[in-house]
């Protein structure tokens, strides 16, 4: 519509801008000393810019103007349109049928924004046009403007008055010609029409972004992304994950529009101020501008980015291209002290829509006034993949020790510390145990092998490799720890006991009914009053750790109150599915992939031919 363009706040799925040929840009100026509204440079935002009129100005102009628009504007992008003259139209204070043939002679009047494309058109059309009255644009005739018009028309002789079908509208109710008026009906005639159609339907392709800003976040926004692509099967469904390189979307084959970006704390700077620090010195603030850069890139090819983290992701996001998120909140809770006063105010006043992660949070949310909701645990979604199918753990009757290294940098120097838990344990279970070990996708598994090389050397020898690439894994004695590569649900669901260093994927393991044995920092102590008395904290020691693993795998009964804490603790599943719901008929996704696959369709069945 226009003037529409320049409301950024309007949602839209395309931008259509149409320049004029015979007058592009005024003055050069913008409002109040011009015509223009913007800088020519803003067309570069425009789904196609579509030049009018092409046929009314001399070659040598239109190419100086489409020289000035290729700066803004992919010539993929880059359309001509012309006018034609279809037929005349009578009118005596009502349309009659369709003239015959073309007036000879004619007095032109018109009220419109640009009388000398009108005049152009006429004299195209071979109308010899004796006498002309121009008005300005939108202006209402009067009685007294008809009797002077009529009176000129027999003065100059000619055969009728024309105008434009606008300027009908614009004529006195009362008013009634002593001869029929003569309207040209024009039709727009697109040069190109195929390839218009094909950048249209590009445009209106929905395009969903998922954002996330951590590596347990990643593991929910594959999840969701995958959701979004099953429900809408033809629309552009990428990743924008802030930390590290989005190793769990590339793996599931979704695009990534974000920089890679990583950082030596792995993104989780708010415990300590050194890692702050370090992050900051290895280039932090350049790599939040070059993420900038790339939410610039997506400003108005996207609707609504699908938020999984953190407040800080939501104004990351929005900030960033500039539309209200949905932010799927799973990094705060009540049992975490909850939301800021100050995020409250940012998520009502800056999100679509909020899902938590519990009932309680919700909550607390929408007495702040947040439109907030509540139905399930986005995190436990992970374990509701359909797509995972359980991986045997080999022996059945020893107990099964599932170890996590964690997903950051510094799970090379935790996984010394594991092994060497590993060691006591095994030493201290006389039938012996099996190990897996989840290798997340962020992590290298020749880094992971040298990293094993470190662990001091003990009687039984040295940890060495075995299995080779396809399934590798590292021994020491009788002790065999597998690595496995998968999702962490495909072998949790079936251990006894976790011995962790992770974050979310302790969470998960917890809410799936398996005890956590972990290490006591201040991410850790965060995270115990979420999962209480489901996980237990030790001393980062190889002995204390080795100690308390045995200790809940020898009581039946404490392992069991362990692990139905932690499924009370994290809830159900569910959220992502109500997410994609939400989108669909709120949000109106569903509508837009119905009209961008019946547009496809009707384009692709009709040949080529306008619809």
């Amino acid at each position: 519509a226009d003037d529409a363009f320049q409301h950024r706040r309007m949602g839209r799925d395309a931008d259509i801008v149409l320049v004029d040929a015979c007058c592009p840009f005024g003055n050069g100026w913008i409002a109040p000393a011009g015509i223009l509204r913007e800088s020519p440079s803003v067309l570069s935002r425009a789904s196609a810019v579509v030049v009018t009129k092409s046929d009314q100005v001399e070659p040598e102009r239109l190419e100086r103007l489409i020289g000035e628009l290729s700066r803004f504007v992919p010539k993929e992008r880059l359309f001509f349109s012309r006018i034609s003259l279809l037929n005349w139209r009578r009118w005596n204070g009502g349309w009659k049928d369709a003239a015959g043939e073309r007036p000879d002679s004619v007095l032109a009047f018109s009220a419109i924004g640009s009388p000398e494309s009108f005049r152009r058109s006429l004299e195209a059309g071979g109308v010899d046009i004796l006498k002309e009255h121009r008005f300005k644009d939108h202006y209402r005739y009067r009685m007294e403007d008809m009797a002077a018009l009529e009176a000129s028309l027999e003065e100059c002789g000619a055969s009728c008055m024309v105008c434009t079908e606008k300027d009908v509208y614009n004529l006195p109710q009362e008013w009634r010609p002593t001869r029929d008026i003569l309207v040209p009906f024009i039709s727009t005639v697109l040069d190109e029409e195929a390839r218009f159609r094909e950048c249209l339907l590009e445009a209106l392709r929905p395009r969903m972004v998922v954002a996330s800003n951590g590596y347990g976040e990643d593991s929910m926004g594959v999840l969701l992304a995958r959701k979004l692509k099953e429900r809408f099967p033809s629309a552009s469904v990428s990743a924008f994950p802030i930390v590290g390189r989005g190793e769990h979307y590339l793996k599931e084959g979704i695009p990534i529009d974000s920089v890679p970006s990583d950082s030596p704390s792995g993104g989780v700077i708010k415990y300590r101020f050194a890692d702050l620090w370090r992050d900051l010195r290895s280039g932090l603030l350049r790599s939040i501008a070059r993420q900038m850069g790339a939410w610039k890139l997506l400003r108005g090819r996207i609707r609504t980015p699908l938020c999984v983290g953190d407040v800080y992701l939501l104004l990351h996001a929005l900030f960033g291209q500039g539309q209200l998120p949905v932010l799927i909140a799973t990094a705060k809770t009540v049992y975490l002290s909850g939301h800021w006063r100050l995020e409250r105010f940012l998520i009502k006043r800056r999100s679509r829509m909020a899902w938590t992660r519990d009932r309680d949070t919700a909550e607390e949310l929408r007495r702040s006034g947040v439109q907030a909701r509540f139905d399930g645990n986005p995190i436990m979604d992970i374990t509701c993949d359909n797509t995972i199918e359980p991986v045997s753990w080999g022996s059945e009757n020893a107990p099964r020790i599932l170890l996590l290294p964690g997903s950051r940098r510094r799970a090379y120097d935790d996984l010394v510390l594991l092994l060497q838990a590993v060691e006591r344990i095994h030493a201290m279970l006389s039938e012996g145990a099996s190990y897996l070990m989840v290798v997340a996708p962020t992590l290298d598994t020749e880094k992971l092998l040298k990293a094993c090389e470190r662990v001091p050397a003990t009687e039984e020898g040295q940890w060495t490799s075995f299995g080779g690439e396809h399934a590798p894994g590292v021994r020491k004695g009788t002790c065999e720890i597998r690595f496995f590569f998968g999702p962490l649900p495909a072998v949790a669901g079936r251990a006894h006991l976790l011995v962790g260093l992770g974050g979310t994927a302790n969470q998960v393991c917890a809410g799936m009914g398996v005890p956590v044995v972990s290490i006591e920092e201040k991410g850790k102590f965060v995270q115990k009053k979420l999962l209480g008395d489901s996980e237990v904290l030790v001393p980062p020691q190889p002995q204390a750790l080795a100690e308390a693993a045995v200790r809940i795998l020898s009581d039946e009964p404490l392992r069991l109150r362990m692990a139905a804490e932690g499924m009370a603790r994290l809830g159900g599943p569910g959220a992502l599915d109500k997410v994609v719901e939400y989108a669909a008929s709120k949000m109106g996704w569903d509508l837009r992939v119905r009209l961008y696959e019946t547009l496809a369709g009707f384009w692709s069945a009709s040949d080529g031919r306008r619809p």
